[in-house]
C-alpha cells in the first residue's frame, strides 16, 4: 500500500470518528506512549542461560521445534531487536533471572546487577525498558513443588533470598535506565492431591514475602507484584498462592497484583476483574496470555478477550495504573515472529479501544438506553479501525499490514536456520 493511499484512507476514517467527538490524533499520541513489556523467554523456550539443561519444572511446558531458538544472550538481544523493529512504538523487556548475562558460575541467591550489565547497556542503546522476575523453578531446590512455602527453613531461605536480590536487580534496571521496573514474583508452590493442611504452606508463604520485601526501595525505581495461579502440572489440587492469598497480600501491603489471562477458571476472564481490583489496589500488573486448553500459553490474538482488556483499561483510565506484560512460548512457529504477532496484536487491541465512542456508550447507559448501548457497540465493530492502524505503523517507521512477515522470513534464512 503507499504512503498516498495510507494518508487518504485515514483522513477519510479521522472524519468517521470525529463524528462522535473522537480524536484520533490524541488517541495516536496517546498510544505511543504505552510500554508493552514483551517477555524474553519466548525466545529461547524458557531455558535461560544459567542452568541451560535443567529440565523444565513449575508446571511451564514448551511444545514444539522450530529452528532457531536463541543460545546466547547476544542472539536473544538480536532476535528481540528484530521483532521490535516490526514493531510500533518504545517498550519493554521482561526479564528471568535465569537469562543472566554473565561468564561466572553464579547461584540464583547470589545474582547481582553485574550479571545483567549486558542487558543494562543493551536496553540503554535502544531506549528500552527492563522488568524482572526471579526465577522459583526449574531448579535442584524447586524439584518438590516448594519454594517460599517449602517447609525447610534452609530451602526457603536460599529462595528468600533469590527473591531480595532480584528486588535489588530491578531497582538496578529502573535506576540506570530511567524508566520503572517492574520485579514480579511468581511461585509454583502446591500439592498434586488434596492436601491436610492448607494453612501452613499459606502461612510460611507470607512470612516469606514478608521478609523478601522488608527492605524499601524507590519505587520509581522498582514496584513489587505478586502473582497467582488456580492450578499447575503438579499442583492440580491445591496451590499455596491463589488469587485470594495474593488479592489480599497485595492490597495489605501496597504490592501491585498481577493477573495472569491463563491462571484463573476456563470459563473465567481478567477484564471482568480489572474494574474491581482498580479500586483497591494501588496498580495492577497484567500477563496477557492466550489460554487456549486453560494455562497453555498460546500467541496472543485479536480475540473477545483481549479486545475487553483494552476496553477496560481505556474506559476506566486505568492505563496510569497498570503495567502491560505479555506470557506466552510456543516453539512450533518461528519466535520472532510469535513476537510481533502478540504484541502488535495488543496494541491494536488499546488502539481499537480508545476509537470507541466511550462517553456515549456511557451516556445511554446512565440514561437507561440499553438499545442505543447495544447498537452502538456494534456499529463500531465496523468502523475503518484498520485505516487507522496502517497509518499508526507507517508513522512509526514499522511494516504496514502483514509487509512484515516477509522480514521475518529473510531473518529466518539468514541468521536463524544457522544456528543448528
Amino acid at each position: 500500500m503507499t504512503q498516498s493511499n495510507i494518508e487518504l484512507n485515514y483522513e477519510a476514517a479521522k472524519q468517521q470518528y470525529a463524528q462522535y467527538g473522537i480524536d484520533v490524533d490524541k488517541a495516536l499520541e496517546k498510544l505511543a506512549q504505552i510500554k508493552i513489556s514483551m517477555h524474553c523467554w519466548q525466545g529461547d523456550d524458557v531455558r535461560g542461560f544459567l542452568n541451560r539443561d535443567q529440565e523444565l519444572t513449575g508446571g511451564i511446558s514448551v511444545t514444539g521445534s522450530y529452528p532457531g531458538a536463541a543460545r546466547t544472550p547476544d542472539e536473544l538481544r538480536a532476535d528481540l531487536e528484530k521483532a521490535f523493529a516490526l514493531i510500533p512504538g518504545k517498550h519493554k523487556v521482561n526479564l528471568h533471572a535465569i537469562y543472566a548475562d554473565t561468564n561466572e558460575k553464579v547461584e540464583l541467591d547470589q545474582l547481582e546487577p553485574k550479571h545483567f550489565q549486558g542487558w543494562v547497556n543493551w536496553a540503554k542503546e535502544q531506549g528500552l525498558g527492563l522488568d524482572f522476575n526471579p526465577t522459583c523453578f526449574s531448579h535442584e531446590n524447586s524439584k518438590d513443588g516448594f519454594t517460599l512455602s517449602h517447609p525447610d527453613p534452609e530451602i526457603r531461605k536460599f529462595w528468600i533470598d533469590h527473591c531480595k536480590a532480584s528486588r535489588k536487580i530491578g531497582a538496578y534496571f529502573g535506576e540506570q535506565l530511567g524508566q520503572t521496573c517492574v520485579t514480579n514474583v511468581w511461585v509454583p508452590d502446591g500439592f498434586k492431591d488434596t492436601p491436610v493442611d492448607r494453612m501452613a504452606p499459606r502461612k510460611r508463604l507470607k512470612e516469606s514475602l514478608d521478609e523478601v520485601f522488608e527492605e524499601p526501595l524507590n519505587p520509581a525505581h522498582n514496584l513489587d507484584a505478586v502473582e497467582s495461579k488456580l492450578f499447575g502440572l503438579g499442583s492440580e489440587a491445591y496451590v499455596v498462592g491463589s488469587h485470594e492469598f495474593y488479592m489480599g497480600y497485595g492490597i495489605q501491603n501496597n504490592k501491585l497484583i498481577c493477573l495472569d489471562a491463563g491462571h484463573f477458571h476456563p470459563t473465567e476472564v481478567i477484564s471482568n476483574k480489572l474494574s474491581s481490583l482498580a479500586l483497591f489496589s494501588d496498580g495492577i500488573l497484567l500477563h496477557v496470555s492466550r489460554p487456549m486448553r486453560w494455562d497453555s500459553d498460546h500467541v496472543v490474538v485479536l480475540d473477545d478477550e483481549l479486545i475487553d482488556i483494552g476496553r477496560e483499561l481505556v474506559r476506566h483510565d486505568l492505563l496510569g495504573t497498570t503495567h502491560i506484560g505479555l506470557d506466552f512460548f510456543d516453539a512450533s512457529i518461528n519466535r520472532v515472529a510469535a513476537w510481533v504477532i502478540g504484541t502488535r496484536n495488543t496494541i491494536k487491541a488499546l488502539l481499537k479501544a480508545m476509537l470507541e465512542p466511550v462517553d456515549a456508550l456511557k451516556q445511554a447507559e446512565l440514561e437507561g438506553d440499553y438499545t442505543t448501548r447495544l447498537a452502538l457497540t456494534e456499529e463500531f465493530k465496523t468502523y475503518p479501525f484498520g485505516a487507522i492502524w496502517d497509518y499508526y505503523c507507517a508513522k512509526q517507521g514499522v511494516p504496514v499490514r502483514e509487509e512484515w512477515i516477509a522480514q521475518v522470513k529473510q531473518y529466518e534464512r539468514e541468521v536463524l536456520t544457522k544456528r543448528g
